[in-house]
């Protein structure tokens, strides 16, 4: 059980701490860490559940237990750990993690839950929003301009040191 707390602890809002905001580059190997878990973990269930056969479908959906094990358990589980450790796995692979974009505190469950619904309009045009990351200022992609947050990490390098309005 000493290690559900440990889980479900929330991150401490940052003591002075200086950070800088995370780029394009480390957020795609964060993604790419978190779809190989996803990957690891449902493939073989999947596989248990239809067989074979599941991965020669050129049907979009096998049925109620792919939608479940393919569309509606990872939004929830990255909605879980964005909530109780401001990261998913590969997040903290890097050290970064998702913060309030004005205060660098905690963001709501309401700005985690609209950064996840954000990552559709993010995916339109082309990634674009994505994409976005690679561009802007403080490394937001359209879904953390629309929920309020940036993504940041320790200081590593010579980068402009992040700042917020209320102060960390």
């Amino acid at each position: 059980m000493e290690h559900l707390a440990d889980f479900t602890a929330k991150p401490e809002k940052p003591r002075n701490e200086e950070l800088e905001y995370v780029g394009f580059w480390p957020r795609l190997w964060a993604s790419i860490i978190d779809t190989i878990l996803s990957l690891v973990i449902l493939y073989p269930i999947l596989f248990a559940l239809y067989g074979r056969e599941y991965f020669r479908s050129e049907h979009l959906i096998a049925g109620g237990g792919d939608f479940i094990l393919t569309h509606i358990l990872p939004a929830v589980a990255i909605i879980i750990f964005w909530i109780y450790r401001s990261a998913t796995p590969g997040k903290m692979a890097i050290g970064a993690r998702i913060v309030d974009a004005r205060t660098g505190g905690h963001p709501s469950k309401g700005q985690l839950i609209g950064r996840y619904l954000a990552y559709y309009i993010s995916m339109f045009p082309f990634f674009l929003g994505f994409l976005w990351i690679a561009w802007d200022p403080r490394k937001q992609g359209w879904h953390d301009k629309l929920a309020g947050t940036v993504v940041v990490r320790p200081r590593r390098r010579r980068t402009e040191k992040v700042t917020f309005d209320q102060g960390v």
